[in-house]
């Protein structure tokens, strides 16, 4: 057993996500997320620019004596993984492997859509993952750009017009190719779940990455006999790069429970 802290870091608030569903499968475990809300999104970025900013974000969290990084951010896993792997004697897991997975034995007609930052949709790499499950599958891909900012700015209900316009046009492609599976490949996309799936409709299951990776999180901490042996719950310690001040709303949407937790400004440029 392993009582020291899991790091968990996104390039915003959508790694709570993959928080909520940590602290679901394993509420013992202590967690340290980290937030970079002043450089969000970074889908946009180059690649040069998104592995600049990931090794700050681990340098930042490598502060903390942990056991495991989740990296619970879609751009980081597909761009940024394989070297910061490299670069670290911790284990480090992103969100594409159990995704791909869950997407490819999902599906029944073989096609499978995918959704992302514009870095994602760039790199590939949930196709090839896709295609190492089942090369037959059809993957139809999709950058969208707008939807980090939406819910950054808590823009995701159904009903708001600004977020259901901009679903249906970004997802109007992907619905016409007829996929019967549809990968949310970012961790702030979960948060649109009701607006995406109104669109799609009842027959396309949505695969979301933030509780896919934190099922494959717990699964590999229990195999390298790594999980906490507390009995009580586990503290969670919240890190970001800009304020504060609207720190708790936001992430008590992102959690589903009310946060009351202290929040810290980081300096992230001093990593």
């Amino acid at each position: 057993m392993d009582n020291r802290p899991i790091g968990v870091f996104d390039s915003g608030l959508g790694g709570l996500t993959a928080v909520k569903e940590l602290r679901r499968l394993a509420p013992q475990e202590e967690i340290v997320y980290f937030g970079d809300t002043g450089r969000v999104p970074y889908g946009s970025r180059s690649r040069e620019t998104i592995i600049r900013y990931a090794r700050q974000d681990v340098a930042f969290l490598r502060t903390f004596d942990l056991k495991a990084i989740v990296i619970a951010c879609g751009t980081v896993s597909t761009t940024a993984l394989d070297v910061l792997a490299a670069e670290n004697d911790i284990p480090l897991w992103g969100v594409v492997e159990a995704a791909a997975q869950a997407a490819a034995r999902a599906t029944r007609n073989g096609r499978v859509g995918l959704i992302g930052t514009q870095a994602t949709i760039r790199s590939g790499a949930y196709e090839r993952r896709i295609a190492g499950e089942d090369p037959s599958i059809r993957v139809v891909a999709r950058a969208c750009p707008l939807f980090v900012p939406l819910v950054e700015n808590g823009r995701f209900q159904v009903g708001d017009v600004v977020a259901e316009t901009v679903a249906a046009e970004y997802l109007a492609p992907i619905k016409a190719a007829g996929v019967d599976t549809l990968v949310l490949g970012c961790t702030h996309y979960p948060l649109l779940t009701e607006v995406i799936g109104a669109y799609m409709g009842p027959g396309v299951t949505l695969v979301n990455v933030g509780e896919q990776c934190a099922v494959r999180v717990v699964e590999r901490l229990a195999a390298m006999d790594a999980l906490t042996g507390r009995e009580e719950p586990g503290e969670s310690r919240f890190y970001v790069s800009d304020r504060v001040e609207d720190f708790a709303r936001l992430a008590s949407l992102f959690l589903q429970r009310d946060v009351g937790e202290a929040v810290e400004q980081v300096d992230i440029y001093r990593y």
